[in-house]
């Protein structure tokens, strides 16, 4: 009886981690939507780094971070929401979400830079790991998310835990105000995860 209890158990999480690679499949882009935007992401990167320059040049650009794209494709948009199209997707990404993510990220830096000051004045310090839960599942979304913790003073993501359809963020915060695991999240994640749901799954 124990013996196929087990199987059992074994066989409905393999059922479930198919299910759920399964969805997680049907949300990426379609292998040309991906080619494109990593296309216009180095295309313009080349661009800002190397000038307009001649006709010429600019050919050999896009015929090179084409060949490039094609190559890479699965490196920059594998974890890409897939909703609407591309053009409307492409200019939703790039002129919206990105712009306010980078603005929220520098006022995040601004406020945590004041914090820690504060604390390391009045000498008002008590450092721990505390172990939170991200909404993001995506290995460019959580990387994205643990970077973002990581440049805000105070926090240090020490490690990502990924399981069957859940990730947690293990964050050395200088000051914990709380031990519940929920309200911490809110605290170190603010509203950087809420601009990177937008993109990443």
């Amino acid at each position: 009886m124990g013996r196929v209890h087990f199987y059992l158990r074994e066989r409905i999480e393999d059922v479930k981690r198919r299910v759920l690679y399964e969805s997680y499949e049907a949300r990426k882009l379609p292998p040309w939507e991906r080619v494109v935007i990593t296309w216009i992401v180095l295309f313009t990167f080349w661009v800002l780094v190397a000038g307009w320059g001649r006709v010429a040049h600019l050919l050999i650009a896009a015929v090179v971070t084409l060949l490039i794209a094609v190559i890479m494709r699965d490196m920059l948009t594998e974890d890409i929401r897939r909703r609407g199209h591309l053009l409307t997707k492409s200019l939703y990404i790039f002129l919206f979400v990105v712009p306010q993510y980078l603005f929220i990220m520098v006022f995040r830096l601004i406020e945590s830079n004041l914090r820690v000051v504060r604390n390391v004045i009045l000498l008002d310090i008590t450092p721990g790991i505390v172990k939170i839960e991200a909404d993001l599942y995506s290995d460019t979304g959580l990387t994205i998310l643990a970077n973002s913790i990581t440049l805000t003073p105070g926090t240090l993501t020490l490690d990502v835990e990924k399981k069957l359809g859940k990730a947690h963020l293990y964050v050395h915060w200088i000051n914990v105000e709380t031990l519940d695991g929920e309200r911490a999240g809110r605290i170190i994640k603010g509203d950087l995860e809420e601009w990177l749901k937008k993109i990443f799954w």
